[in-house]
């Protein structure tokens, strides 16, 4: 029987819309097994509905079982949280060019596979030797090194050292406003959990690195994407997302831009702080590849100084993505939120790995191998460019530094279509798509320098064009 017998369809449509408002709510945890839910007159001046209206859909979900009634006192949820799945939050996905495909694809990937799509750098680039002497050295160190936990900021010592090493940047942060975190992305969820509600809006570059979108939709945000200039964000549209979506939070790469490689212009800087500022929004600043650069670019935390850009950065891309470790610098007075929150989600910090970048920051083995590595990369973003211009694909921009490159397809030519073709060659790669939210860069393909050079790539891939 139709479940709208007896009602008719106006009114069925209303019940419909506000069950389906009431289980959104419990979907997006802020109505939690045993919350009472608003009463019914509110609930219906909040609808703009009758009470008759709510009183039917609180039936309603009564009788499924997602609520349940105390008779004197309202209505109450009952139901238990469904298992959060990212695939079903927000649009559902081609799996080819599903974000958290391409990681797992790249994570799982045996030595045969090759990964130009992939966002770190081989093995055999990374500072092995110098890290074997660290280790070393650590396994003499006292008891506490190895066992115990870090305190709740981080290790002071590695703290000191990255607020020098910030002020090399022009950004002002003393050691007390650096929370040491496991990685990067440990701090953007950490900020996350600090800033945001479920339903918030969060501002994001049209193309940004994809687990930008997978991180934001675990925390059930609203994600509004800015297209992204060869200088930074679309400052009018940037404007314009201001004004229409009120975001709470703006996360960027200021510098090497992922995917595409840019870096932002002062000029842009100023007025991104400036809008900021006048709509009261935070900034998130994620600068994990600033030392690849040469020369570094303009910082939106050393123009503004922690008031409302919160910077942060990892180890992970540079040194190994084995040892974790990553900071957060914020302004003072959310230094203790933010520690109650790490507390709360990972107890102590992961000490042996801050000692041993501590180390490796300071016996000059990192600085020898940045110097090194930002030298090979150069050599490889040329010839890798260079290559792919052979087969007729042809860069965004050539980027100052750094891995990436971003790349336009050969006109008519799907790049999520040529992903699954390599795919059964043995070759992942990364197609635009999986970092744009518009869902607009599906002719755009992000390339490793680093992880391109084996010609067995562009054999596959040139042949995956042809089709």
């Amino acid at each position: 029987m139709d479940d709208r017998t007896g009602i008719d369809g106006n009114e069925a449509t209303l019940v419909g819309a506000v069950m389906a408002r009431i289980r959104r709510r419990i979907a997006a945890r802020s109505l939690t097994p045993g919350a009472k839910l608003p009463s019914i007159r509110s609930f219906a001046r909040t609808m703009q509905v009758s009470t008759s209206t709510v009183v039917e859909a609180y039936e309603r979900l009564v009788a499924e079982g997602a609520i349940r009634s105390r008779p004197g006192s309202g209505f109450y949820v009952s139901s238990p949280l469904a298992p959060l799945s990212l695939a079903d939050v927000g649009p559902r996905l081609d799996r080819e060019i599903d974000p958290l495909w391409v990681s797992r694809q790249s994570l799982d990937a045996c030595d045969e596979v090759l990964k130009p799509g992939c966002g770190w750098l081989p093995a055999s680039w990374m500072p092995e030797a110098a890290m074997r002497r660290a280790l070393r050295a650590l396994a003499r160190a006292d008891d506490a090194a190895l066992t115990d936990y870090a305190t709740p900021l981080g290790l002071a010592p590695l703290r000191r050292l990255l607020a020098r090493r910030m002020g090399e940047h022009g950004i002002e942060a003393s050691p007390d406003q650096i929370v040491l975190t496991e990685s990067g992305t440990q701090a953007i969820d950490l900020l996350c959990r600090f800033l945001l509600e479920p339903g918030d809006t969060v501002l994001v570059d049209d193309p940004c690195y994809f687990n930008f979108h997978a991180l934001l939709r675990a925390h059930r945000a609203n994600i509004v994407g800015v297209p992204y200039t060869p200088s930074g964000p679309d400052i009018d549209l940037f404007a314009r997302a201001l004004s229409e979506h009120r975001p709470r939070l703006y996360i960027t790469n200021a510098a090497l831009q992922n995917p595409t490689g840019a870096t932002l212009s002062p000029v842009v800087a100023h007025r991104l702080l400036k809008l900021a500022d006048q709509s009261g929004l935070t900034i998130v600043e994620d600068d994990i590849f600033a030392d690849f650069e040469h020369t570094p670019a303009p910082r939106l935390a050393a123009f503004d100084g922690l008031d409302r850009v919160v910077h942060i950065g990892s180890f992970s891309k540079t040194l190994s993505a084995s040892v974790r470790c990553g900071f957060i610098a914020a302004p003072r007075d959310w230094v203790e939120g933010l520690i109650d929150l790490k507390i709360a989600t990972s107890f102590g910090g992961g000490r042996l790995s801050a000692e041993l970048v501590l180390a490796l920051l300071s016996d000059g083995s990192y600085r020898k191998h940045m110097e090194a590595l930002r030298l090979r990369l150069s050599r490889a973003m040329s010839d890798v460019i260079g290559r792919l211009a052979a087969i007729g694909i042809a860069p965004w921009i050539e980027p100052q530094a750094g891995m990436f490159v971003w790349c336009r397809l050969p006109e008519g030519i799907d790049a999520a279509e040529i992903a699954r073709r390599a795919l059964a060659a043995n070759v992942v790669l990364a197609p635009g798509n999986a970092f744009s939210l518009s869902r607009t860069a599906n002719s755009y393909m992000r390339f490793n320098a680093a992880q391109s050079g084996d010609q067995r790539m562009f054999e596959v891939l040139e042949k995956a064009m042809r089709g």
